[in-house]
């Protein structure tokens, strides 16, 4: 997800300073180039003080990504006095990340609070020529892709259509279709939509308070004089209802739990409060990571129920450098987690009748849910069907059988084939009646969507475990 958005960002600001060179925009080729150099020194020198002083681990591409996310947002330096206040945003950005970080997480969008900061003290304020009509067609096809990958379409139109509302209401009886069309094609409204507000670390951690969070910042925008002033005001808000803390898990224990399926066991610093089916960001700092980074999402495996934290992690071959890095581990190393996230859960209705469908590695939200209704000996009716390529990728089996004895869990494995829309009626006849969840790879989970859609369940009734980069 990182590098997808690194690589949309360096991708726009190539574009703009070409544009630049060409006099497309209103700022030339030179002096935007001088920009970029200035951010990107700034936030890497900065950023490695800080790190070194505090000893934290370094993730190189929030450096970059917070660089270019300031220059695409601050005027490029026409005297040096504007070239002090590039350099002042980057640093200012970088403390924030470490020094306004209680509990090891930052409140702020430090690319927002770093250009706020100088705003406020009067040196330089964000010209977000970013929003300009020939930028547009390369931001909102960088800015889909990245809402796509971090499945934040909620957050992005909550925000969309408030900030519309907003435009409209304050344009009086100016042409509605215009000024909407120039706040869209020349402005900043897009790019600070898609980019900046839907950042994982600051946003919201369910569905619902993402919702009213777009809404709220969007209704805003146009009340305060600069965008990232209404952005840092939302992370507070954000911050208040969000997961505080970054963990420092140590490694205890590694095991084999089915064919190609190794479960990680990490004792965490302090106990922490979580929901079972939710999901954690992992760092695992490692030599020469590949393109994919050193950072994954994965589900919390195990229940609130258990003292320690457990991984599911499929290997495959060739495996990421993260999962190598992950597999050589020693009882003893470190890793760090944060961004509790994830609406992978339980309704609050014991009565309602579920389905769970699991494809390989999906498996793992399920075997915490299951695992904590297990321990607090809660009942409810949930037919489980765990799909496999072979019987010996059945992970947690043990723990299917001990739920199907205290909680009345019905398991069906489905091998070596696929699971069809007959064998869903054959097994669970009273389907109409039931809430899917579905949780696998992603091909896997379309296709079951599909199928259920098909056979007429209601959207409403398909919970789907998407998270930001399903690894």
């Amino acid at each position: 997800m990182y590098r997808l958005v690194l690589y949309g960002l360096t991708l726009l600001a190539l574009v703009g300073i070409v544009l630049g060179f060409l006099g497309l925009l209103p700022y030339n080729g030179v002096s935007l180039l001088l920009s970029a150099l200035i951010l990107l020194a700034a936030c890497y020198v900065s950023n490695f003080i800080f790190a070194k002083i505090l000893r934290v681990s370094v993730n190189v591409e929030s450096v970059y990504i917070t660089a270019f996310i300031l220059f695409l947002i601050m005027p490029p330096p026409e005297n040096l006095t504007m070239a002090w206040a590039l350099i002042l945003a980057g640093v200012i950005a970088m403390a924030s990340k470490y020094l306004l970080a209680p509990m090891r997480k930052h409140i702020f969008n430090p690319a927002a609070f770093g250009a706020g900061a100088v705003f406020l003290l009067g040196l330089s304020g964000a010209s977000w020529w970013i929003g300009s009509s020939v930028m547009f067609p390369t931001a909102l096809i960088v800015g889909l892709l990245v809402v796509k990958k971090i499945r934040r379409f909620d957050l992005f139109l909550a925000f969309l259509v408030a900030a519309a509302a907003s435009i409209i209401y304050f344009a009086g009886s100016a042409d509605t279709y215009q000024v909407l069309k120039i706040s869209l094609l020349s402005g900043p409204l897009i790019f600070f939509g898609i980019i900046m507000l839907t950042e994982p670390a600051t946003t919201p951690p369910t569905r619902k308070f993402r919702i009213l969070y777009g809404i709220l910042i969007g209704a805003l925008f146009n009340f305060y004089p600069t965008p990232e002033i209404t952005l840092l005001l939302g992370n507070i808000l954000s911050y208040a209802f969000g997961f505080k803390r970054k963990l420092i898990l140590t490694l205890v224990e590694k095991n084999d739990v089915a064919s190609g399926i190794k479960e990680f066991i990490f004792s965490p610093d302090k106990k922490f409060s979580f929901k079972p089916g939710q999901y954690l960001e992992w760092t695992l700092p490692h030599a020469n990571p590949d393109t994919r980074g050193n950072r994954r999402y994965f589900t919390v495996a195990s229940s609130p129920t258990e003292e320690n934290i457990k991984l599911g992690v499929k290997l495959n071959k060739p495996s990421s450098s993260f999962k190598e890095k992950l597999q050589s581990m020693q009882v003893g190393e470190k890793a760090t987690a944060g961004g509790l996230d994830g609406d992978f859960v339980l309704p609050r209705d014991k009565n309602k009748k579920l389905v769970f469908l699991a494809g390989g590695i999906g498996i793992t939200p399920f075997r915490s849910i299951i695992k904590y209704l297990t321990d607090k000996g809660e009942r409810r009716n949930i037919t489980l069907f765990y799909s496999v390529k072979s019987e010996d990728e059945i992970a947690y089996r043990y723990l299917f059988i001990e739920a199907e004895a205290k909680v009345g869990l019905k398991t069906e494995y489905v091998v070596e084939k696929f699971l069809d829309e007959s064998a869903v009626r054959e097994k669970v006849p009273d389907w109409k009646e039931r809430v899917f969840y579905i949780s696998g790879p992603e091909a896997m989970v379309n296709a079951f969507k599909k199928m259920l859609l098909k056979m007429g369940v209601s959207r409403r009734n398909i919970v789907t475990d998407y998270f930001p980069g399903f690894a």
